[in-house]
């Protein structure tokens, strides 16, 4: 490993376009490396800064080397279906996380400065210099069979009296009204019995008005019971998914990376654990042959893609009920094999598996609706392909 001293002398070797998930974590590991390089990374106020933000992982241990900035875990997962059945899985060794935008923003501020990596604070809008992994955001392609908007308000709130279980995760209660050829649900990450993160969520291809945020959490909250409460703060996103590909920079050097290069997974808008995959990957890159070249590795299995792609088509057209889709999913298979399936590492057996609890007459006419068009199954829509049909 290179020396940490030495290589701050020799000057930066790689420049980072962005301190959100993806640039926070590759430079924790190049710093840890002792790799020269520098970042550029937009002023807090400038508007192309993603706003703060949850980011959530699972499994026995982790997330990658930010485990000591995990803000709260749960034993215990839930899914509420739209007549109120509860579905709760017990996570055994597994915790499901959750660590902040702005902790894992202000450790890794610290620990550039005390290793010296220079830090610009400036809006770059031309091209990244070279060598450099871009992290910034792109537009999302649209020429994918399939393109919906995850989209959600958060708030965190502090409610009169205890009506949160402290212990448990609720990842989706469907106890709200569902949008046509989509899904919505409601989210909480309770961190006491009176306070917890909750947020609306929606996956669907149109985006609501900020009083159409604020109306649907406001109907969640009082759904669920949490009753009179304080807000504490709030969290927005708009995350895609997609079955498009995303397009490499074009520009010799750079590295495209993140969320502009699909490692947001499709079906579920998951990507911190992803992240943490790839940045372990290209830093062991820049270690061993140095910054130029770059090769990105694949942010999902191909299998993973196929089937993620299948289900946002059965649930743009209509042919799933996706509130009832989610709830079986978890209902019918071990928690680990469905959270592994999300995390990208489940076997081609457990795959099998869970798409045998997947509702098949739905699943089928999907499929052979994709064979219809290239007598095959595939990820790429062919000249004419209408996608969600």
């Amino acid at each position: 490993m290179t020396n940490t001293r030495a290589a701050r002398h020799a000057g930066p070797a790689l420049t980072v376009v962005g301190l959100g998930a993806a640039g926070a974590s590759l430079a924790w590991r190049l710093v840890d490396a002792g790799v020269p390089f520098e970042v550029v990374e937009a002023p807090r106020a400038a508007d192309v800064r993603s706003p703060d933000r949850t980011w959530s992982t699972w499994g026995a241990t982790g997330p990658g080397p930010f485990g000591h900035l995990v803000s709260a875990s749960w034993p215990r997962v839930r899914l509420v279906a739209p007549d109120g059945a509860v579905v709760t899985a017990d996570l055994g060794s597994w915790r499901y996380r959750s660590l902040h935008s702005h902790d894992l923003d202000r450790a890794v501020r610290a620990k550039l400065a005390a290793a010296g990596v220079p830090v610009h604070e400036r809006v770059l809008t031309g091209p990244a210099p070279v060598p450099a992994v871009d992290t910034r955001p792109v537009p999302v392609p649209t020429d994918g069979r399939t393109l919906l908007w995850q989209h959600f308000l958060g708030h965190r709130v502090r409610a009169r009296r205890p009506v949160f279980d402290p212990a448990t995760a609720t990842l989706m209660d469907f106890r709200t009204p569902q949008p046509a050829g989509g899904v919505a649900f409601g989210y909480v990450l309770p961190t006491s019995t009176t306070e917890a993160l909750v947020e609306y969520t929606e996956f669907s291809a149109d985006l609501l008005t900020d009083a159409g945020y604020r109306d649907r959490l406001g109907e969640f909250l009082q759904r669920s019971g949490t009753g009179p409460h304080e807000v504490l703060g709030e969290e927005r996103g708009v995350i895609p998914m997609t079955d498009a590909r995303f397009p490499a920079s074009g520009e010799p050097g750079v590295l495209r990376w993140g969320a502009n290069a699909g490692s947001i997974r499709p079906s579920t808008g998951y990507s911190f654990t992803t992240l943490q995959r790839q940045a372990d990957a290209l830093a062991a890159q820049v270690v061993a042959h140095g910054p130029q070249g770059l090769a990105l590795p694949p942010p999902h299995r191909r299998r993973h893609l196929l089937m993620d792609s299948l289900v946002l088509q059965a649930l743009t057209s209509g042919r799933v009920d996706g509130a009832v889709f989610f709830v079986d999913l978890f209902r019918r298979n071990p928690v680990h094999r469905v959270l592994g399936f999300l995390d990208g590492t489940t076997t081609p057996a457990q795959d099998v598996a869970l798409m045998a609890t997947s509702p098949r007459a739905a699943m089928l006419s999907t499929v052979l609706s994709r064979v219809g068009f290239r007598g095959s199954l595939s990820l790429d829509p062919p000249h004419g392909d209408p996608g969600g049909a």
